[in-house]
Parts: C-alpha cells; sequence; structure tokens
C-alpha cells in the first residue's frame, strides 16, 4: 500500500510518516516507486517469467483516439524507466462508467496479470478505484498509477453521463438528453 494509505490506517498523519520515511525511522520497510513511496514488503517474483506486466490506456470517445497512442508511449517510458518488463499493452476507447468495457474486465479476470499500470487513476475507474485496488491486492497483483494526481477535467462530463444514464431510466432515452442538458444550464447557468 502506499505510504498515504499505511499513514490513516495506523492513526498518524501523513506529513509525520512522509518525515519518518525521509529520516530512515519508519518502522515498516518501505521502498518508492515513481514518485509514490510504498510501505510493506515489494512484491517477489513480479517478473516477467512471474506474471504479466500490462499498460492500460484507455480514452472516453472516438474523438479522443489519437491521444491513445501518446498515453500508451506516456506509460510504456514510464514503466520502462522502473524497470518493469511490458508484456502487453490493452487500449480501449469507452466511458470510465460504462460497465461493459471488455478489455478492462479481461484484465481484472486474468489471474496472470500481475502488475496493471495506468496513467491516471480515471483511466481505470473514476469512482471507486480504491475497491479495485484493494481486490488485486488481496490476490498478490498490483496496480500502479504514473500520476496519482486527481485528473477533474472530464468530471464534469462525468456527472453529465451519470444525470444522462439515471434520466434514461427514468424518463425513456429520447428526453433524456434534453433533460440533462436542461439541468446543466440550470446549475452552470450556461445555455448551450
Amino acid at each position: 500500500m502506499n505510504l498515504k494509505e499505511w499513514a490513516a490506517a495506523t492513526g498518524i498523519s501523513y506529513a509525520t510518516a512522509r518525515r519518518r520515511y525521509e529520516s530512515g525511522t519508519l518502522p515498516v520497510p518501505a521502498y518508492r516507486l515513481g514518485r509514490l513511496i510504498m510501505v510493506g514488503e515489494p512484491l517477489a517474483g513480479v517478473t516477467a517469467g512471474a506474471g504479466q506486466t500490462v499498460v492500460y490506456a484507455r480514452v472516453s470517445s472516438v474523438e479522443q483516439k489519437p491521444d491513445l497512442d501518446r498515453q500508451v508511449a506516456r506509460v510504456v517510458i514510464w514503466a520502462t524507466g522502473q524497470h518493469l518488463a511490458v508484456d502487453r499493452v490493452v487500449t480501449e476507447v469507452g466511458s470510465v462508467l460504462d460497465g461493459h468495457r471488455k478489455e478492462f474486465l479481461a484484465l481484472l479476470r486474468d489471474p496472470r496479470v500481475t502488475t496493471v499500470v495506468v496513467e491516471h487513476r480515471d483511466r481505470f475507474a473514476r469512482f471507486g478505484a480504491e475497491y479495485v485496488e484493494a481486490a488485486l491486492a488481496a490476490q498478490g497483483r498490483r496496480l500502479l498509477v504514473v500520476d496519482p494526481a486527481e485528473v477533474d477535467d472530464d468530471l464534469v462530463g462525468d456527472v453529465t453521463e451519470i444525470l444522462t444514464s439515471l434520466c434514461a431510466r427514468l424518463y425513456g432515452r429520447r428526453a433524456a438528453a434534453d433533460r440533462v442538458r436542461r439541468a446543466v444550464e440550470a446549475v452552470t447557468g450556461d445555455p448551450g
């Protein structure tokens, strides 16, 4: 687990845990993984022979498909810089809120995949990523996030997708988009 999660679980502040790590007085083994500080022993045997390291890249729409190659390049460069042998790259075009992403689900089901590397947490799952990480960790697998900072650029789009989905269930598909548009206009005051 990362240092921030460990600090919260043990009841000490993150700042204190960070100071202890930097001074070498942390009471548990810790190591740096990119910009993350991981607590605990490194996963033994996570190599190309023992399990697969997979880079997962996703964009939300076909219009963003050119960004997919750039995303893959950034993640592969980071992974090789961390001395991880990338066994394969999985790309997907689909909404993060859609529960029917075939490639994503195949990665979760495949026990040979021991490490999944993503650029941002929201490329993997916008909501509930902590649960997915916990489930992977319980199986001795891990999720590595290149840039752990939250990306809020698409949050309005995600909320719009959620509203569209809920309105579609309540009022039917045809009226859903119109109701969402009116709801967004009411909240933001922006007609259009």
